[in-house]
């Protein structure tokens, strides 16, 4: 009996188990991610490319927050034993603990991102000069990298919004070298977008969360050692 469990033991803690655990980890975050975004997602395959849709793309985008949320906790905190492994269990979980903090950052992420874009539509309706679409557009690049660390920040920790929301800005300048890895996952991201669709990128999105996972590795154990007991 104890050489059976030995044997149970060597076999979940194995190279090929620990990769085997991973690739399942990774499959079931994708359908759960899929499963998370679907409303929204249909919701964009289904919009005309036009800046008055602006504001239901945002809508349609709501969803995404959460899912990307639970997703990378889960993916976090995957178990590496083959014989023990709950990541559907482990997403919901996290998707329901946090659901309200996520919120909190991405809606008025969101928000931001919505204004700015409806405002570099309109340049010209609005007789604003052309170059004014310069600083809209750095605005915008960082709400969007600041709130990508919020979202992370806000998934595997557990601050105020505000405390969030600083230390989302603090690490752009602290931890250029993730700002600028987020900035090419994005860009690789809007590429994808642009030349498929976005249901080819949904395809596609539990890879894009384990890559911000990775990139964002040198904030979150900063985080880890100089702002949490």
């Amino acid at each position: 009996m104890s050489d059976a469990a030995g044997s149970r033991r060597e076999f979940g803690d194995g190279p090929l188990s620990r990769a085997a655990a991973s690739v399942y980890t990774l499959l079931a975050v994708e359908v759960w991610l899929l499963l998370g975004t679907l409303p929204g997602l249909v919701a964009l395959v289904l919009l005309d490319r036009d800046a008055s849709n602006l504001p239901l793309v945002a809508v349609a985008l709501l969803p995404v927050g959460p899912a990307v949320s639970a997703a990378l906790h889960t993916l976090r905190h995957q178990r590496p034993d083959l014989t023990d492994l709950r990541p559907a269990a482990a997403f919901r979980r996290a998707y329901r603990a946090n659901l309200v903090g996520v919120l909190r950052v991405w809606a008025p992420t969101l928000l931001w991102l919505t204004v700015i874009a409806v405002n570099l539509a309109n340049l010209s309706a609005a007789g604003v000069p052309g170059w004014w679409a310069v600083p809209l557009l750095l605005v915008g690049a960082g709400v969007v990298l600041a709130g990508v660390n919020a979202l992370v920040i806000v998934s595997l920790f557990t601050f105020r919004t505000r405390d969030t929301l600083r230390l989302a800005v603090y690490f752009l300048v602290r931890r250029p070298g993730v700002t600028i890895g987020n900035a090419g996952l994005l860009a690789a991201v809007a590429g994808v977008t642009a030349v498929s669709s976005e249901a080819v990128l949904a395809l596609l999105a539990a890879l894009v969360v384990l890559a911000l996972l990775r990139i964002g590795d040198p904030m979150i154990d900063t985080i880890r050692r100089e702002f949490t007991p």
